[in-house]
Formats: structure tokens, sequence, C-alpha cells
């Protein structure tokens, strides 16, 4: 009987830290280009000393692999976009968005206040919001599994 209650115990806690790590923020995404609906490259969103940080970890675009930041300025002039962090220092807040002030757009070579949350219908869906001034954008990025 105690055995079949530890048993149980464990199953349980197993299946709500799962539960929790699949809502999560972090992981891979897909983003998905708002205006033309195609996939563009592979995110990885991660947490560094309880801050938010994403990076690029692949091109999706059909002939782009190997594309360098060629509009930036400074130390990214030029450097290979593929590893190149575009999301730094988010700070979560109680409603369960992260905002920040640096969501850097690599093709524009501009960078963006952010807020991002999970779509709360669909836990595979990360809204993605920058801002610049008045003007906001949102895409939707796809959890990728594995």
């Amino acid at each position: 009987m105690i055995n079949q209650t530890v048993q149980i115990s464990i199953l349980f806690f197993l299946f709500i830290s799962l539960s929790v790590s699949a809502q999560s923020v972090f992981g891979k995404w897909k983003t998905i280009d708002d205006r033309t609906g195609l996939p563009k490259g592979v995110i990885e969103i991660y947490k560094k000393d309880g801050l938010m940080f994403g990076k690029v970890v692949k091109i999706l675009e059909e002939g782009k692999e190997g594309v360098t930041c060629v509009k930036c300025d400074g130390e990214l002039k030029d450097k290979p976009v593929e590893g190149m962090e575009i999301i730094t220092a988010g700070e979560k807040h109680h409603d369960g968005e992260w905002k920040g002030k640096r969501l850097f757009d690599p093709e524009q070579a501009m960078t963006f206040r952010f807020k991002i949350w999970l779509n709360p219908d669909n836990h595979n869906e990360l809204k993605v919001r920058g801002y610049l001034a008045f003007i906001y954008r949102t895409q939707t990025w796809l959890r990728v599994e594995g």
C-alpha cells in the first residue's frame, strides 16, 4: 500500500513538472514572418541570472544560411546572424509576461523594446511583440519539439 502511494505521488509530481516545463517560454522557437507566413529561423530562449536571453540557433530561409548582419553597425557589422544574441535581459513580470529593452532584428539592424508571453490558449505558441515608440508589431513563434 505504501509503495503504491509513493509510486502514485512520484508519477503525479513527474506529470506536474513536465506540464510546467512544457508551458515555459524557455526552449527553442521557430520564428514565423508575420507578413509572409514563412518560417525564418529558430531562436533558443534561455534564462541566465534570472533574466531572459535569446539567440539565433538556425536560419531556415532558403538561400540565407550563413547570412551576416550587413546593415549592422559597430561590433555586429558583418557578423554571422546564426549564434547572434537577439533578446537581452528580459525581466519577468507578475502577469507572466517578459519585458525588456533589447529585441534586436538583424535583418533591419533595429532594436526594439519587447514583451513576450505564451499564448494562453496554446502553450506551443509564443507571442513576441516589438515596440518602437507607440508603434508595435507582434509575431507568433512556434515551439520546436525536442
